[in-house]
């Protein structure tokens, strides 16, 4: 009964369409998991299995060779038996033949026995050769799902860590977006331009102080002395200070 559950369960295990049951998963990556132990298990338990049959199998044709060889050496015995009768009885010695065909006759009813033996354990062995056969398909059909299911599982890890490496770098793009109010680059922005403002306002607020009207002052009265300077040069005099030039002479006081 044990080794016919281990090979319902391996012949359930081989059928298993992978596919399918991950597409019907809820979880691909647990059930793959699940699918690793259960192979992996029923891998270990159909190699004892298997081992089991085996040495069964090979106890079974042990006997089966050794009763093959008994029916041969009791061939031979009740042919050498049967002879010596023969040689006995040309000889004139009928008593000692009949002793030797009787033991002939015990060789032959023992080779019948082996015989029997051996051709009753040929369909036990050649059942037991099937099994044998077909559990080694069967665990080596299960080694190649249990790589397809390694292999997928690998893929469905790279995967997932592709999608993740992806997200992380959807989010610091995200992070940095100039046009996010949000962002650290946004907010920088922002503060630079406020103390732009400040800068402008200081400027702004400067300019509307007392001694920046003053120094205006002096400017343009700076302005109006080189334009009397210049207008002096016009008119063929020299390029004097104009409180020179306004001033009156000595001769005339």
């Amino acid at each position: 009964m044990a080794k016919q559950s281990i090979f319902g369960r391996i012949s359930t295990l081989m059928r298993a369409n992978i596919n399918a049951l991950l597409d019907q998963a809820e979880d691909p990556q647990k059930m793959l998991d699940q699918l690793v132990r259960d192979y992996t298990n029923s891998i270990a338990d159909a190699e004892s299995a298997i081992a089991e049959t085996i040495g069964n199998l090979r106890l079974l044709e042990r006997d089966h060779q050794e009763d093959v060889q008994a029916a041969a050496e009791w061939g031979n015995k009740a042919l050498a038996a049967s002879r010596k009768a023969d040689e006995l009885r040309t000889a004139g010695n009928a008593g000692e033949a009949d002793k030797f065909d009787n033991l002939a006759k015990i060789a032959l009813q023992r080779q019948i026995s082996a015989e029997g033996e051996a051709k009753s354990a040929e369909p036990t062995i050649a059942s037991q050769t099937e099994v044998v056969d077909k559990l080694k398909d069967g665990l080596n059909g299960m080694k190649g799902k249990l790589e397809q299911l390694k292999g997928k599982r690998s893929e469905l890890l790279a995967r997932a860590k592709v999608a993740e490496a992806q997200i992380k770098v959807h989010d610091a793009v995200r992070s940095i977006d100039v046009l996010d109010p949000t962002s650290e680059l946004g907010r920088f922005e922002d503060k630079i331009r406020r103390e732009e403002a400040l800068a402008a306002g200081k400027q702004e607020l400067a300019a509307s102080s007392i001694d920046a009207q003053f120094n205006s002052l002096e400017d343009i009265g700076e302005l109006t002395e080189v334009e009397a300077r210049l207008a002096a040069l016009k008119v063929g005099g020299s390029a004097q200070p104009r409180a020179a030039i306004d001033a009156p002479s000595p001769d005339t006081v």
